[in-house]
């Protein structure tokens, strides 16, 4: 049966490189050339995955610029019944639009009219639902983690780059003015090289990513359990991995893939590096013993800096908890000068080299003068419609982008780079080993 499974999987990932998978993919096509998109055309965009996520902030962040940028929703396509009346009935109400209802992106990307789609479905589909909408000619909006496999990472890259459409994945701290404001800094020198940067993000939410109500109420005849588990294992119906991905693997990495995936991608922004040079990690389920496989806490050292040169280079400390709130969410990024805190905003002399402990050796005071970065996130908008401005300016940019044609702030090598990241780090505590990346295979090893 394992062979079996394994067969299928392999069977999946080639044909999605090809672009000749069942789930929709047709390759490069005539249809594909056709949806290129004048100046003042409408944009019509498909929603794949009716999630709580696109409910609460792409939705109000995508309707707070669909008027000016002449964008409208057209579609929902969602392997749940319930999920597409629900976004049906949503959109009606809040837009005042009918769109059409699929039951999966067979039915909805094969459509002439549909223009881009907008991805929020489980964290393992997001790879290659975006590589056969973009074959299918589609730009896409698609959540973070880009993806969960470096097979599924591949397959993702090598179809934007092979199709030129536009994909912008959800790390919306890459549209945010604070930090544009700490890429520039970092990146003119004037902060010092990076030699720490410590995050946490810390919850006390026995909650968190726990549907136990729905996962009482949805039915298997609902939905369509197969398609659900696209390249993953053939497994039985289980309401939880169909709704509680997120603490199951293989369905997610969960603490990575949405957290880690946020914060170590800014550390790729600010400095050019691609991915860590190295990755050990430790966790565990110590407090919420549910029934998850994924870890309730978790610490990741990573060691970055240039590959040819391991005298240079920096170390981030990762860390995440669910039993115990206290540090919150940070981002911290030390120099030798001082500090940068992207949760004040503000940079800083502190831990930097004073005058006494540079004379001990001979050397000068190395202090960076306090400031704040700015951080105008406040927008002009045609509706308050309650999106968080972080997302409506990551938003606002990719339909700046599906229309200019330029590369959007968080584009699939960004998505890339952070899925390697989170693969590694995932990798490390499967393993209990240091972690390493092959540059020329492209592959994580493990030592």
């Amino acid at each position: 049966m394992e062979n079996m499974h394994q067969n299928s999987r392999r069977e999946f990932i080639k044909k999605a490189s090809l672009g000749v998978v069942g789930l929709s993919t047709m390759g490069f096509s005539a249809k594909s050339y056709a949806r290129i998109i004048g100046s003042n055309d409408r944009v019509r965009v498909g929603i794949v995955g009716f999630s709580n996520r696109f409910k609460g902030s792409l939705f109000p962040c995508f309707m707070e610029h669909a008027k000016a940028q002449n964008f409208e929703l057209v579609a929902v396509s969602d392997l749940w019944n319930r999920r597409r009346d629900e976004a049906y009935a949503f959109v009606k109400q809040k837009a005042g639009i009918e769109i059409g209802k699929y039951r999966n992106n067979d039915e909805l990307f094969p459509r002439n009219d549909v223009d881009a789609v907008i991805i929020s479905t489980a964290d393992f589909q997001h790879a290659l639902i975006a590589a056969d909408a973009v074959r299918h000619g589609m730009d896409v909006y698609v959540e973070k983690p880009l993806a969960e496999t470096l097979e599924d990472a591949k397959i993702v890259r090598k179809a934007v780059e092979e199709t030129g459409k536009i994909l912008q994945v959800g790390s919306q701290r890459r549209s945010a003015p604070n930090y544009i404001a700490a890429n520039e800094f970092i990146r003119s020198g004037k902060f010092g090289d990076i030699k720490m940067v410590d995050m946490t993000w810390n919850v006390n939410q026995p909650g968190r990513w726990r549907l136990p109500q729905l996962t009482k109420e949805i039915r298997q005849q609902d939905t369509d359990w197969n398609r659900f588990l696209m390249n993953r294992p053939k497994v039985d119906w289980n309401p939880r991995y169909y709704l509680e991905y997120r603490l199951f693997w293989p369905y997610s990495s969960g603490i990575f893939g949405q957290w880690m995936a946020h914060q170590i991608d800014t550390v790729h922004w600010f400095t050019g590096l691609n991915h860590p040079r190295s990755v050990v990690a430790s966790g565990g389920i110590y407090q919420w013993n549910d029934g998850r496989t994924n870890p309730d806490t978790l610490t990741a050292v990573m060691d970055y800096g240039p590959a040819n040169d391991m005298n240079k280079g920096f170390q981030v400390l990762y860390s995440s908890r669910f039993t115990n709130s206290a540090g919150d969410v940070k981002e911290l990024y030390f120099s030798n000068s001082g500090s940068l805190n992207l949760d004040t905003n503000e940079v800083n002399s502190l831990g930097g080299l004073t005058q006494k402990a540079a004379a001990e050796m001979g050397l000068k005071e190395n202090l960076l003068q306090p400031f704040t970065l700015p951080n105008a996130t406040r927008l002009e908008t045609s509706a308050n419609t309650g999106g968080d401005p972080m997302t409506s300016l990551h938003m606002l940019n990719w339909m700046e982008c599906v229309r200019n044609r330029k590369t959007p702030n968080a584009d699939v090598v960004a998505g890339y780079n952070h899925s390697v990241a989170n693969i590694m780090g995932r990798t490390a505590y499967e393993t209990g080993k240091r972690v390493t990346f092959d540059d020329v295979k492209q592959v994580v090893v493990t030592s």
